[in-house]
């Protein structure tokens, strides 16, 4: 039979008809949350699993970490990477542990309560932290937080704005160090703490110990001297329908995840806030064992 052009539209009329005969099955949703390393690490789980013969529908730059469970729980995805320490106190709203094995244990096992698996987690270990320049530090003599709680009150602080809420933040650094009472707090988009810095519009940042530009920047990241802030190290997050759905998932990420540093992760993230690399050219080069 000769296929002609009103032959074929008739054909595709009644494949709109029938949308049961040539519909394919959903591949994986990945999520993210709306930072770059969200973006990097997140477009490794998505290379790596179409490597693996899956296909992957991108749903990245979901926003806070509320709207990205909200996805998860929905089933609107299907994982994305997610932090311990966040999901202890910004999901959980437990409070802060220290050890890395039994936190992961504990959320681990308070996820499963919703049918959501967490996968191995990777060493890389993005705690929060304050960040200000050289020149401050020098002038202020800060380089502790414990120092920093007391000369708040001469300092602005550069937040993003969940900074200002959170437990794990700094309504817990002022119950935990004392003090923190800044001169003056005003908050910016994720991207541009930095840039606060750099155009005096801040003093003091909050920060991500494995941001690229905290060493290109040449930046001072105060110590947390007592030890307030727990781990922070990422893994996937999975509904337990889409680990039966996609019986290759939990294994291919799980080898991926031993790979993942803080040393590569800085130099992943500053690949792209730095030298403006696209996050799938990063995360490709990094699959190809070409990260530096």
């Amino acid at each position: 039979m000769i296929l002609t052009r009103a032959r074929a539209t008739a054909l595709i009329g009644a494949g709109l008809l029938l949308p049961h005969c040539t519909s394919k099955p959903r591949g994986i949703a990945i999520g993210s949350k709306n930072f770059t390393e969200e973006f990097v690490i997140a477009e490794i789980y998505a290379q790596a699993l179409e490597r693996a013969g899956y296909s992957v529908d991108r749903k990245f730059n979901l926003g806070s970490t509320q709207i990205a469970m909200g996805a998860l729980r929905r089933g609107d995805i299907d994982l994305y990477p997610e932090y311990t320490g966040t999901a202890l106190i910004d999901v959980l709203h437990l409070p802060p542990m220290h050890d890395d094995r039994a936190l992961f244990a504990r959320v681990s096992a308070e996820f499963a309560k919703e049918h959501l698996t967490w996968l191995d987690p990777s060493p890389m270990n993005d705690s929060q932290g304050l960040a200000t320049t050289a020149q401050i530090a020098g002038k202020y003599h800060v380089h502790t937080l414990s120092e920093l709680s007391v000369v708040a009150p001469q300092l602005r602080l550069g937040a993003i704005p969940e900074f200002l809420s959170r437990a794990d933040a700094l309504p817990g650094l002022q119950k935990f160090y004392g003090g923190f009472r800044f001169k003056e707090a005003k908050t910016f988009d994720i991207g541009l703490k930095y840039k606060a810095l750099e155009n005096n519009e801040a003093d003091v940042v909050t920060a991500f110990t494995t941001d690229g530009l905290i060493g290109a920047e040449n930046l001072v990241v105060l110590k947390d001297d007592k030890h307030f802030w727990p781990p922070y190290h990422i893994a996937p997050v999975v509904r337990d329908d889409g680990l039966e759905r996609f019986p290759k998932l939990a294994r291919t990420l799980n080898a991926i995840a031993p790979l993942i540093t803080d040393e590569r992760a800085r130099a992943m993230n500053y690949a792209v806030d730095g030298l403006k690399q696209e996050p799938s050219t990063v995360a490709a080069a990094f699959l190809k064992g070409d990260a530096r």
